[in-house]
């Protein structure tokens, strides 16, 4: 029988003009932007014409993609394609809670603009950077980011391709050691060193700020980076503190879907980052992806000729 997981994009996806499309296709996507301009006017404008640079910036990229992951799945199960289980990549486990019932689409707008207020702020603490490394195991990647001071592996996303953080005078020399053991460093758009130890003053106050919210458990499992099992009720706002400085553990999240019986799955918000990974961690389940008009009317197509 089919099983299928919604995956919401994480920070590093954004781009200039995400989401519009939706908003012009699906009242449920429109619904939600204009829910959000109430709580934080200029969000939509500042996706759908706001500039790389400004969308690069930790305050701005969540709110916004939040949306378009939110609205993207929203938009889906609006044409009759229904999530059995959700799961998000750092920032995308927020909106993946939201879509979930865990709490409303505008309490988890308030919750990511608040959490990209306090990771921007973290940024500006030290000066740090993060990479993708390719082409090694996780492992070595790992026990190589100890060697330099400060630095850290954190995103665990397929084989072959492991993210490390940390402080950005630290990662010359580290590329360099990675060139000469056989891989690849790709620097990331992101503005900071996510799930490191910068930022635990992050995680401390977000956790604080969490406490004036109320959670449900939600109506499907939401699947959590941090353990890559699914969230648990009783610790939600835990987990979703501790997530900001925990490594991500996707290949495992990915792998423990498929072994729950997972067949089919489909990213939801900007860009293929995360089909691309699970196409490395499976060859043998679908992989669609929705971010605008187009790829919301071909996913559906496809889901839904396959029944």
């Amino acid at each position: 029988m089919k099983k299928i997981a919604f995956l919401f994009a994480g920070q590093g996806a954004q781009y200039p003009g995400m989401g519009k499309s939706l908003t012009e296709c699906s009242p449920a996507a429109k619904a939600l932007y204009d829910a959000a301009e109430a709580i934080r006017p200029g969000t939509a404008k500042q996706s759908f014409e706001g500039t790389a640079e400004e969308l690069k910036q930790t305050s701005n990229t969540q709110p916004c993609l939040y949306l378009v992951d939110l609205a993207a799945a929203l938009a889906l199960e609006e044409a009759g394609v229904h999530a059995d289980a959700a799961a998000g990549f750092s920032l995308g486990e927020i909106a993946a809670l939201a879509f979930a019932g865990v709490y409303s689409a505008e309490d988890g707008f308030r919750i990511v603009t608040e959490r990209g207020r306090l990771m921007q702020q973290a940024a500006e603490a030290a000066d740090t950077a993060m990479c993708a490394v390719v082409k090694l195991d996780a492992e070595t990647v790992d026990s190589t980011a100890k060697e330099f001071p400060q630095l850290y592996a954190v995103n665990f996303n397929c084989p072959g391709q492991t993210v490390v953080s940390g402080l950005k005078d630290s990662m010359p020399a580290f590329q360099e050691k990675i060139r000469a053991l056989g891989g690849r460093c790709i620097p990331l758009a992101v503005s900071a060193a996510f799930h490191s130890p910068f930022m635990n003053d992050a995680s401390a106050a977000f956790g604080k700020a969490l406490s004036g919210y109320t959670f449900s458990a939600g109506r499907i499992p939401v699947w959590a980076n941090r353990s890559a099992q699914p969230y648990e009720a009783a610790k939600t706002a835990e987990t979703m503190a501790a997530q900001i400085c925990s490594p991500v553990r996707w290949q495992k999240t990915i792998e423990n879907l498929i072994a729950e019986g997972f067949t089919d799955f489909i990213e939801v918000g900007a860009g293929k980052t995360l089909s691309g990974l699970v196409k490395k961690i499976s060859a043998d389940v679908r992989i669609f992806n929705v971010e605008d008009a187009q790829t919301l009317q071909d996913t559906v197509k496809a889901v839904q000729e396959s029944c």
